[in-house]
């Protein structure tokens, strides 16, 4: 049996992106529904409301799902707490070192499953205890490291034991199946979820992605340490053009406050910052996360087929 599918009890080894403001209850539940690892992205939310989606997605699956935490978060020592209490069964984590909350989370039966962008990170969470490590290249959405999902999978898989799950660019069958030949056992999925019917965005945020070109998917905030993949747009072109100038973090950050709510929930086409991959050109319609799933698995299966 495949050893993400054996960990996380599912029945196809696809997890959903953790997204912040886009992966809700209704689109975790949907995946898992699906047979994929459904993922609640937290982002900064207070306790109380991931206590809420967790329960929401609690009632419309009965199916394994996770929950994203961003240790960056001003409210994580309490988001933790909740997850402790109401146990999901595994978490994803990302902007940060998740050693201090291993313990506990063990404790609590919860798997722990590290995103990382280098070898070396990946290494130390196998050392601190991580069931499995998600690994993502470049070319995803939203925070994003410097190696691509080609270079970073293979090195990975070759220097830790436990399994990797490949994230970055894959949309499709064809990026699942590179991803097994690169020695994943798993994907991780975002921006094509974006694009389901299940995920409860503003329609301007999937249009946008329908509509990217192969060189849209842009890279923003390098001068500050913390780039970002955005979809290109009024905002993520003045965005670059601050930091061409020399602009300081703080004014950056002024600039970039509230603009991912801006696209989520307002879908301002021009002052939003619209995170995704640069697999979005590759996304051309909106289906439902079954059909989305279901035509993954039908395609890299028929690849391997061919390949093997």
């Amino acid at each position: 049996m495949n050893k993400i599918c054996e960990i996380l009890n599912i029945k196809y080894p696809i997890i959903q992106g953790g997204m912040a403001w886009v992966a809700d209850a209704n689109l975790a539940s949907a995946v898992s529904e699906a047979g994929g690892f459904g993922i609640i992205g937290t982002g900064s939310a207070t306790a109380d409301i991931v206590r809420e989606e967790i329960r929401k997605c609690k009632k419309m699956t009965d199916k394994p799902f996770g929950v994203n935490v961003m240790l960056m978060s001003p409210n994580v020592e309490s988001v933790i707490e909740v997850i402790i209490e109401e146990k999901p069964k595994a978490i994803t984590t990302g902007a940060g070192n998740p050693a201090k909350y291993m313990e506990k989370l063990k404790k609590a039966d919860i798997k722990v499953i590290p995103v990382v962008p280098t070898i070396a990170l990946a290494k130390r969470m196998e050392k601190l205890g991580a069931d499995a490590i998600i690994a993502e290249g470049t070319e995803a959405g939203g925070h994003i490291g410097e190696l691509t999902t080609m270079v970073l999978i293979p090195q990975i898989s070759d220097e830790v034991k436990i399994p990797v799950i490949a994230a970055g660019g894959i949309a499709n069958g064809k990026g699942m199946a590179a991803s097994f030949a690169l020695g994943a056992q798993g994907v991780q999925i975002g921006t094509r979820f974006i694009c389901s019917k299940e995920c409860n965005i503003h329609e301007n945020y999937k249009q946008a992605v329908l509509s990217a070109k192969d060189r849209d998917a842009i890279v923003t905030g390098r001068t500050t340490g913390h780039p970002v993949r955005t979809l290109k747009n009024k905002f993520s072109k003045e965005y670059l053009k601050m930091e061409k100038e020399g602009a300081s973090s703080e004014e950056l950050d002024r600039l970039g406050a509230g603009s991912l709510r801006l696209a989520v929930i307002d879908g301002d086409l021009e002052k939003g910052s619209f995170m995704a991959g640069q697999s979005a050109s590759m996304i051309k319609e909106i289906k439902s996360c079954k059909e989305i799933i279901e035509e993954i698995v039908k395609e890299s299966s028929n690849i391997m087929k061919e390949i093997y």
